[in-house]
């Protein structure tokens, strides 16, 4: 059975969510994914992506049930059982107990987070802009726990332990795979 593609997750994502921040965040994981799965040299890029896209397909409507809620809709629409497992597995040890097991697990329970973490420190630059703002910022940003306070960070190290990357390789990438889609996202700032 051949998975959704990309338009069809999208649509499926509007019908779920409706809160313009969780489509932001949507969009910048699958970017992020994407980004990933190019530099990692994996072979379906586009189904990395709409992993990343669909990841929070139940947050909004059933945040009680998140990543478990997100089977039953998956399934009545078609996606096979490894994206299935990959969305649930972002909230290992969190809301769900399915695990991280693939590469592309690994990657998304290991971005999510941290994705969050680099929109609020480049929105702190002067530009607000994710187009200048660089691992070490992040760094920085990452030791004040006062800052971004809702972004679990031992999630990310786990995350990055895990895949068996140093994290500032992490923060890098995913710097890069937003700043693909910065406009989209809202982190454009004022960078021309």
């Amino acid at each position: 059975m051949s998975a959704p593609g990309r338009e069809q997750a999208f649509e499926l994502l509007k019908k779920y969510v409706k809160n313009e921040s969780l489509i932001t965040h949507a969009l910048t994981v699958e970017a992020v994914m994407r980004h990933f799965a190019e530099v990692l040299g994996e072979p379906d890029v586009e189904k990395w992506g709409v992993v990343g896209l669909i990841h929070d397909i139940d947050y909004e409507m059933y945040p009680e049930q998140h990543c478990v809620k997100a089977r039953e809709i998956l399934e009545e629409n078609g996606f096979p059982e490894d994206y299935i497992h990959a969305v649930q597995s972002h909230g290992w040890s969190i809301c769900c107990d399915v695990e991280p097991v693939e590469r592309m697990e690994k990657v998304l329970f290991t971005i999510d987070e941290l994705t969050g973490l680099i929109a609020a420190t480049a929105l702190m630059r002067p530009s607000k802009s994710i187009l200048d703002t660089e691992t070490q910022s992040v760094k920085k940003k990452w030791k004040q726990k006062s800052f971004a306070a809702g972004v679990n960070r031992d999630i990310i190290a786990k995350g990055a332990e895990m895949l068996g990357l140093e994290l500032d390789f992490i923060i890098g990438e995913t710097i890069k795979g937003m700043r693909k889609v910065a406009e989209e996202i809202g982190l454009k700032g004022t960078i021309q």
